[in-house]
């Protein structure tokens, strides 16, 4: 691969990372909790992002500088661990991904008014095909960038008609008045939980810069990831921010498209179907990519891969079409999973880096870099915990 594939790659990873994490979810959160915090969300948005660097950071180093997938290294730690989180991810890759298909039929509807089942099965048609050519990596790389800056472009276009209140963003940024770390934890859990965890760093090993020379820049690409997701984030926080500031009344079951009316009038109904449409198409790709990675070896052959994720949406896409939507047990269901995933993951990777140099070819790994590490698994126990109780109330 010449450097200037590869520097594409390593951007394609970036863009995967972020757009994975910018999914339907990603949009009704960021919404409601605007709606009910105010001003009071920048700093939950902070913090939110300074710990989702600290995973990115840890998540990367370690993938990048051994060459290793995430349950290669668990495998090689304790055998049949990294299978088992293979199957945590894969499970709920699956959900989500029927999930992710019925955002970009509602995406659909929204942007030119065709029914919702069928805007979703075209939107996975869409996805197939970027899998189905010869060269589905610099397909993948480039309908990911695309697609990124398409919806931060559009965000920022909502936020500038809005006119939102900059100065009491500002302020609540540093100076909140109101914290709620509920909604900080849950934040974190939608940015970097799941198979979002992994979808730059497994993305990253198909450019070929792996191994400790390449240590800075693999560093350098994570924090840009996380920066591109927080951009995004604060634009169509800012742009809500703006419509509830000026009196408008968001209520209802899809407050986000409310809101972009309220700011735009039919063309902001218009625009929130393209951000939608763009959000969940970029996150069928990256649910399908790393689900995919978890189940295949980095043995397996490029083109093997493809036809298998092929498949994958191909499943999740007749789901859809049975169903019409994901259920919304088990999205609940997979959202739990999602906690559990993150600290068992994470924890594996932390692993390595404090007691196995022999995955990351001796490379000597920064001692500060693992202590934020430690301090950002701690959170995720705690989000495992929290997931542990939303399935006894499941089973229950």
């Amino acid at each position: 691969m010449t450097s200037a594939a590869r520097r594409t790659a390593m951007l394609g990873a970036v863009f995967l990372m972020a757009t994975s994490a910018i999914g339907p979810g990603f949009i009704t959160q960021t919404t409601v909790f605007t709606v009910q915090m105010g001003a009071a969300f920048a700093f939950a948005i902070l913090v939110s992002t300074l710990l989702d660097i600290a995973v990115q950071l840890n998540v990367w180093r370690v993938v990048g500088v051994s060459g290793l997938r995430t349950q290669e290294l668990g495998n090689r730690v304790a055998p049949g661990l990294g299978w088992f989180l293979s199957a945590l991810v894969f499970l709920g890759g699956v959900v989500f991904n029927v999930g992710n298909i019925a955002g970009a039929g509602l995406g659909a509807n929204a942007m030119l008014g065709v029914d919702p089942k069928i805007g979703g099965v075209i939107s996975a048609a869409i996805a197939i095909g970027i899998f189905s050519i010869r060269k589905a990596g610099v397909a993948l790389d480039r309908v990911v960038m695309v697609l990124g800056v398409v919806m931060i472009a559009l965000m920022l276009y909502v936020t500038l008609v809005s006119s939102p209140p900059i100065g009491a963003a500002l302020k609540n940024t540093v100076l909140p008045s109101n914290i709620d770390f509920l909604v900080i934890t849950t934040l974190v859990g939608g940015t970097v939980g799941g198979y979002i965890t992994y979808a730059g760093a497994h993305r990253l090993l198909d450019s070929g810069a792996t191994g400790p020379e390449y240590a800075g820049q693999i560093a350098m690409n994570s924090v840009l990831s996380i920066v591109i997701t927080a951009i995004m984030r604060a634009l169509l926080f800012l742009a809500i921010l703006g419509v509830v500031a000026g009196g408008a009344h968001i209520a209802g079951e899809n407050m986000a498209a409310d809101a972009f009316k309220a700011a735009a009038g039919e063309i902001g109904m218009r625009v929130f179907g393209v951000v939608l449409w763009a959000a969940a198409l970029t996150s069928v790709i990256g649910a399908a990519f790393t689900s995919v990675s978890f189940i295949t070896l980095s043995t397996t052959a490029p083109r093997t891969r493809q036809w298998v994720t092929v498949v994958f949406i191909v499943f999740c896409a007749a789901i859809y079409a049975a169903l019409g939507q994901a259920p919304q047990v088990l999205l609940i269901f997979a959202g739990a999973f999602n906690g559990l995933i993150l600290p068992v993951g994470f924890g594996l990777l932390l692993w390595v880096a404090w007691r196995r140099p022999d995955l990351l070819g001796g490379y000597e790994y920064p001692r500060w870099l693992l202590g934020i590490g430690a301090v950002a698994w701690l959170l995720t126990v705690f989000l495992g915990i929290s997931s542990l109780g939303g399935l006894a109330k499941l089973a229950g």
